[in-house]
């Protein structure tokens, strides 16, 4: 049974209701997506994540929308948060990428976790006997998908803030770079991925 029910646009608060036409006035004619209506039991929840939803997840900024999507799924199956990852998985397709793509990005993010957990116990082991192991892991995965080197990296850095691995973020963000990714797309990408996660979280925790 859910902790939180939603709150029905029809029955919306006073206080609400404004907020919910703003996010319908951004899917258009499109219904809202569900979590907004749990957002709905807390007004200023819900009025931050539309405001931070529309500029770093939903619309065009120093990265596409297309891009922006690759990394709210990512984000989604991070958190196993279904609702979210339902949506963008139908998003990812709307704006361009091939089924065969979405499963790509899934299968970029997961093979990166694998690197991340191997590189953080070295990092944090505080011990030089670890500092000449191999790594040891295969990982195609990363270099044999149709996804350009620039979306594989942006989920690789995504991924690797999300598991708290500083040796891995940091070779990414680097190897970001050299492929041309600006500062300013690297940032967007996480905050993309940290407005996300807030919805994800919230909606794990509410339902």
């Amino acid at each position: 049974m859910s902790q939180l029910q939603p709150v029905p646009i029809a029955d919306a608060p006073e206080k609400i209701a404004p907020h919910y036409s703003r996010v319908q006035e951004l899917f258009g004619d499109s219904e809202i997506p569900s979590p907004f209506l749990v957002y709905g039991n807390v007004e200023p929840f819900l009025r931050d994540f539309y405001m931070n939803f529309k500029k770093f997840v939903y619309t065009d900024g120093h990265l596409d929308a297309k891009t922006k999507a690759a990394i709210a799924l990512t984000v989604a199956a991070h958190g196993k948060c279904e609702p979210w990852k339902s949506y963008f998985f139908e998003r990812c397709q709307q704006l361009g990428f091939t089924q065969e793509q979405v499963a790509e990005i899934l299968a970029v993010a997961a093979t990166n976790s694998m690197y991340n957990t191997f590189f953080k116990f070295r990092d944090l082991s505080g011990s030089t006997i670890f500092d000449g192991m191999g790594v040891g892991l295969r990982a195609n995965t990363l270099a044999g998908t149709s996804l350009d080197a620039k979306t594989v990296e942006i989920i690789a850095i995504v991924v690797s803030n999300l598991n708290a691995c500083k040796p891995c973020t940091s070779a990414h963000v680097t190897k970001g770079k050299e492929l041309g990714l600006s500062n300013e797309q690297v940032l967007e990408a996480i905050q993309c991925a940290a407005t996300m996660l807030a919805g994800v979280q919230f909606l794990n925790a509410a339902t």
